[in-house]
């Protein structure tokens, strides 16, 4: 039988070696691997209702797998991503 916790444990680290975290860098928010996009932008948009396929169309640089990369993140550091919304939220 396949050690299922060792092989969720491998992807996990890959996700967040595609995440990065970088003291000076949009603010050390998680952005997007060596970029300038936070996951907190990209998760922002998707909830104002722009799809996938918009977010990859306006951003080129980003791939479906940042996407992924992004939400599972979002999803992994809920509390974090909702910080950082409210704290840039601009009502």
């Amino acid at each position: 039988m396949p050690d299922y916790i060792n092989l969720l444990t491998q992807n996990l680290a890959k996700i967040w070696q595609e995440i990065n975290k970088t003291p000076g860098v949009c603010g050390g928010d998680a952005c997007i691997r060596n970029t300038r996009f936070p996951v907190w932008v990209l998760e922002s948009f998707r909830r104002l209702g722009m799809n996938e396929s918009r977010l990859l169309d306006n951003y080129p640089t980003l791939t479906a797998t940042d996407l992924a990369n992004a939400w599972a993140y979002g999803a992994a550091f809920s509390n974090e991503i909702e910080i950082a919304i409210g704290e840039n939220d601009d009502d």
